[in-house]
């Protein structure tokens, strides 16, 4: 399954959107899963606490999976609700206000599990947002292996906060020699680069956030940007923290 995908000698670097999109990036090495509000925002910030996360793409995935577990912690949400049986949202700041890590935590979310758990057999999978997206960068760097970063997006837009996090991997990348594999890729690099963080607050989804009372966890990630040093990726159905082996 793994393949270099290469333009004059570089590895390419492409930008996409929603779980569908995976399957146009079958022979791409490495995918790069991006749900800034919230889902992988919550993500890194479990692997990087030091819980045990299952994400999953659908709710008989959660209830699948945390039958496996002992005293799971199911978090997530389908459609902005937390399911029935749930103890906790999609919320990195409630999160960080636990004392059980010691309990697994199976993740579900609308659209980013899906894009984290939907790449083919064989494939990498990072998973980012804003707080890890240049360790992210570090990390695509020593394999140089042909990427797909895809937002997850949601009600089928392409939302600016996760365009904006997939632009500027890309565009770090592209600093580093990779190489936009179309047109598309090369024109979100240059809308994105040099934009502030609080641009995306004007986003549907961030207005979500504030109109259901989230406005800890819309703080949180704009206050939150390249503050940690660690990759996350995908292994055996959990996630994992630190330097990509």
């Amino acid at each position: 399954m793994r393949s270099n995908l290469r333009h004059h000698g570089c590895p390419t670097v492409s930008i996409d959107a929603f779980p569908e999109s995976l399957v146009r990036y079958r022979s791409v090495s490495t995918i790069v899963a991006v749900d800034v509000i919230r889902s992988t925002t919550m993500a890194v910030t479990a692997a990087e606490q030091g819980w045990k996360c299952y994400p999953v793409p659908t709710l008989e995935d959660a209830i699948a999976r945390a039958d496996t577990l002992e005293s799971p912690l199911l978090a997530g949400e389908l459609g902005g609700q937390v399911p029935y049986a749930f103890e906790m949202d999609n919320s990195p700041v409630e999160l960080l206000e636990r004392r059980d890590r010691h309990r697994p935590l199976v993740l579900l979310s609308t659209s980013g599990t899906r894009v984290i758990c939907g790449a083919a057999p064989g494939q990498n999978v990072q998973v980012a947002c804003l707080r890890n997206y240049r360790a992210t960068v570090g990390a695509l760097l020593e394999t140089q292996e042909a990427v797909a970063i895809i937002g997850a997006g949601a009600r089928g837009e392409f939302r600016d906060e996760d365009a904006l996090c997939c632009a500027w991997i890309a565009r770090d990348l592209v600093k580093e020699g990779y190489v936009p594999a179309d047109a598309r890729t090369a024109a979100l690099i240059e809308r994105w680069d040099g934009v502030e963080v609080s641009e995306i607050v004007a986003s549907p989804s961030a207005e979500f956030l504030r109109r259901t009372g989230r406005h800890g966890d819309l703080a949180f990630i704009v206050d939150h940007v390249d503050d940690l040093c660690g990759a996350v990726w995908l292994a055996g159905g959990a996630l994992a923290y630190g330097r990509c082996p």
